[in-house]
């Protein structure tokens, strides 16, 4: 069992903190002495077990740039063992979920080093997100491109108004979107994806949804209520149950099927010997509430 448990257990000796972004002030020039303006790129609050984490950077399109990549990973990772979280939300300020990458970053002037360090730190937390004990939802209320659709491919559930569309338009500025094309090609059917990448077309939140990218695509003014409503059913589980599931469900899909099925039995037979699993069902014949503990503790039988 502890292999099992150890596939989902992170450590929490993370600080909270959010790095921010310099701006120069509309009167201001590297010259004048004046000091750059600041800028949050997210914002984090969490409330009865739900974190929302919110790329706060509208005027860039929350281009998934070095620091707010290294910023969504902190808060993700901050205290991510405490049982009081149970959810992740991610969402956004303004009429765009993110345009991905942030192509002045890109240019030539930069190294390789750079480079490869801004792709780097996507795919960690494009990964990191499907290694967490938790569930991480989507809330997308506008367009997702590039690395902003591989965002959403990569969290557990997505949830989008009617008015959000998808791209991987890398292919017309000359730079295919391959890395998120690791994600999109996960969620969606080849040949959607593939047509998607090489045309750079968008497709509607209808599509996205018929597709698989979406878990559901509800009216704007829904959005926040459809969204909670699923966050607050999983805050009514058992993080420990939850957390183990999850970790398992991403394992057994790299499996054939054989595997997949040898694995997954002797995972329930682990989950049965948390204090959890025994409490859910003995909860259940009694016809009462489960009262959870959250922990990796083993039943005593």
């Amino acid at each position: 069992m502890a292999a099992s448990l150890r596939l989902w257990r992170l450590r929490s000796s993370w600080i909270f903190r959010c790095p921010v972004a310099s701006r120069l002030s509309s009167g201001a020039s590297a010259g004048s002495g004046q000091q750059p303006q600041l800028e949050k790129l997210t914002s984090t609050r969490q409330l009865d077990g739900i974190r929302h984490i919110i790329l706060n950077n509208p005027k860039k399109r929350n281009a998934l740039s070095l620091p707010m990549l290294k910023c969504l990973r902190d808060d993700i990772l901050h205290d991510m063992e405490s049982k009081a979280l149970r959810v992740i939300i991610i969402s956004a300020e303004g009429p765009v979920f993110s345009a991905g990458h942030d192509l002045k970053e890109l240019s030539f002037e930069q190294d390789t080093k750079y480079l490869r360090d801004v792709f780097e730190t996507c795919a960690e937390v494009m990964t990191l997100l499907q290694k967490l004990p938790v569930p991480v939802i989507a809330k997308v209320n506008g367009l997702a491109t590039a690395a902003g659709c591989q965002l959403v491919a990569s969290c557990d559930i997505a949830v989008a108004s009617e008015k959000s569309r998808f791209a991987t338009p890398g292919v017309n500025i000359g730079l295919f979107c391959s890395t998120p094309a690791v994600a999109v090609g996960r969620a969606l059917p080849r040949k959607v994806a593939l047509e998607m990448l090489f045309t750079g077309e968008p497709i509607s939140a209808h599509d996205a949804l018929l597709h698989g990218l979406l878990s559901r695509v509800v009216p704007e003014d829904k959005l926040e209520e459809e969204t909670m409503k699923i966050a607050r059913k999983i805050c009514e589980t058992s993080r420990s149950v939850v957390a183990l599931g999850k970790a398992t469900f991403y394992r057994q899909m790299a499996l054939d099927l054989d595997a997949a099925y040898r694995m997954t039995s002797q995972i329930m037979v682990d989950n049965l010997t948390l204090k959890d699993g025994q409490e859910g069902i003995e909860a259940f014949i009694q016809k009462r509430k489960p009262v959870w503990s959250h922990t990796v503790d083993r039943a005593c039988k």
